[in-house]
């Protein structure tokens, strides 16, 4: 569960309607780049056993031309009341077709240095919908709904949204972190576009807007309908600045929430003419 959150949440940036030909306003304004997270415990819910929580998370997104190739690596460790500690990691990769149409994934999830899972496969988007087929586990495929988009097209969606003063964003998303296919999500904009501010600590942040948003992720399975109802299985707060850069994020597990601070941020020129 802890994985899947801050998978679905980062590398969610951006929602696109499938199979479009050509590539998502916005596109040419999202920034490949190398950012590294700290992750420290926030706060604790009522009878949680959760004492202490602590890592680090790694991201990278390269231009591939048409696509966009990305990576994050996640390292947390929990500890609970009565000192035992558990140390949880994965390795997440991607390549999203910039017109929303396709999606390689694959992702390895450890525990204690060993693996506990791997998912892999594919997928295609067309208006009616789509297919996630898994190379792991094998043999497994599930329809994508109508209007399911990509985890890159999530932040140029949200991010449109925002300048436009939505309050509220819903649509089903699909990222390769589950062999359950596609999740609902409903995204609540806070406090509306904020215009550049100064930023001593990341200057290449300081000219451009941003938002602040909190993205609830439902099971389908539950919630039987775009956008989900009830308890989400998690949320997550953060800062998505006009490039796709996100700071200051909020990761809520249910019985504890995490906070995750940007560390060091790189950018990463394009090879592409």
């Amino acid at each position: 569960m802890i994985i899947r959150t801050v998978l679905a949440a980062l590398l969610s940036a951006a929602l696109l309607t499938p199979a479009m030909a050509e590539n998502e306003p916005g596109t040419e304004h999202m920034l490949a780049h190398r950012a590294a997270y700290r992750l420290v415990l926030d706060s604790v819910r009522d009878n949680a056993s959760v004492v202490r929580a602590e890592g680090v998370m790694l991201f990278e997104v390269v231009d591939a031309c048409d696509a966009w190739a990305s990576r994050q690596r996640f390292t947390l460790m929990i500890s609970d009341r009565d000192g035992n500690t558990i140390e949880t990691s994965s390795d997440y990769s991607t390549l999203e077709a910039k017109d929303g149409s396709s999606i390689r994934f694959s992702l390895t999830q450890m525990t204690e240095g060993a693996v506990t899972s791997r998912i892999a496969g594919e997928a295609t988007l067309t208006p009616q919908g789509g297919r996630a087929v898994y190379s792991e586990p094998a043999n497994t495929q599930e329809d994508l709904p109508p209007g399911t988009i990509l985890p890159m097209i999530h932040t140029l969606r949200s991010l449109a949204a925002a300048r436009t003063n939505q309050r509220i964003f819903t649509a089903p998303l699909f990222d390769g972190t589950s062999a359950d296919g596609a999740q609902d999500t409903t995204t609540i904009f806070t406090g509306g576009w904020t215009q550049p501010q100064p930023n001593p600590a990341f200057p290449l942040l300081a000219e451009i807007g941003s938002a602040r948003m909190r993205i609830a992720f439902f099971d389908r399975n539950v919630s039987g309908q775009n956008g989900g109802a009830g308890t989400p299985d998690y949320e997550v707060s953060m800062r998505y600045f006009e490039n796709g850069v996100a700071d200051e994020l909020k990761m809520d597990f249910g019985e504890f929430v995490v906070d995750g601070r940007l560390g060091e941020l790189q950018p990463i020129p394009s090879p592409c003419g």
